[in-house]
């Protein structure tokens, strides 16, 4: 395990305007022996893809967060955020190297461990579910089919402001993952980590009987695998953090 005799301390880079991923990740790392969440916020505050919004996700003003975080001698660095899945997944790529290179200490990213995730259990066949505007979503449903993952069905809401993506309440999620399911994907993924879905897998899981992808738990379970710990010690979230 990478860990200090203070435990294992998981170090999480934050949309500055998010509000649902810290009190989430803060509750699934209480449920992890030994584990607290530690946070690091940089600049965003909308979802869009003009330079404006993309020019957000600039590495040099993500890497001054990690530092912040590498202070606070943590055990893994996570990006608990879903930018590459417009941006592209080398972008994770680039940044998670980076950010061992400048801090010495191994990192991840809430779509790398998703892309883990969906590559264990061979899902081919995924539903998306998001708050964000049709062209972002379209720029992922791109991206996951130029990896061989068919979004069979998909529900947006054509929000921008990351802020109010917080303010979606889980009846609109239960109802966009319903009317998903119809599709029989393989599994459903809430792909925002400014959602307030993640609690929800249960409950989703038990009535629809597919697996629910939430990023924020995703950022975890990779996490605490980068971190050498069974991710299955996380009860109660979902079946995702069984998955080996």
């Amino acid at each position: 395990m990478t860990s200090s005799s203070n435990g294992l301390r998981l170090g999480v880079l934050t949309p500055s305007s998010n509000t649902a991923l810290e009190p989430l990740t803060s509750a699934l790392a209480a449920a992890v022996p030994n584990c607290s969440a530690h946070f690091s916020r940089f600049k965003v505050t909308e979802i869009a893809l003009s330079d404006q919004a993309l020019g957000q996700f600039d590495d040099s003003k993500i890497l001054v967060a990690a530092e912040l975080l590498a202070d606070a001698k943590v055990s893994v660095i996570g990006w608990s955020g879903t930018a590459a899945g417009w941006l592209g997944f080398d972008s994770d790529r680039r940044l998670v190297e980076r950010i061992h290179g400048r801090t010495g200490i191994v990192a991840t990213t809430a779509v790398l461990a998703l892309n883990e995730l969906l590559a264990l259990r061979g899902v081919t066949r995924l539903a998306l579910v998001s708050p964000y505007t049709g062209d972002v979503q379209q720029r992922i449903i791109e991206n996951y089919a130029a990896i061989g993952v068919e979004v069979v069905a998909e529900r947006h809401l054509d929000i921008r402001v990351n802020h109010d993506f917080a303010l979606v309440t889980p009846d609109q999620l239960h109802a966009m993952m319903r009317e998903v399911s119809a599709a029989r994907p393989q599994a459903i993924v809430t792909y925002c980590t400014n959602l307030r879905a993640a609690q929800m897998a249960e409950q989703i899981e038990a009535e629809l009987g597919i697996p629910l992808l939430d990023t924020v738990s995703a950022t975890v379970w990779g996490q605490l695998r980068a971190a050498g710990v069974d991710p299955s010690v996380v009860r109660g979230w979902g079946q995702l953090f069984g998955w080996k």
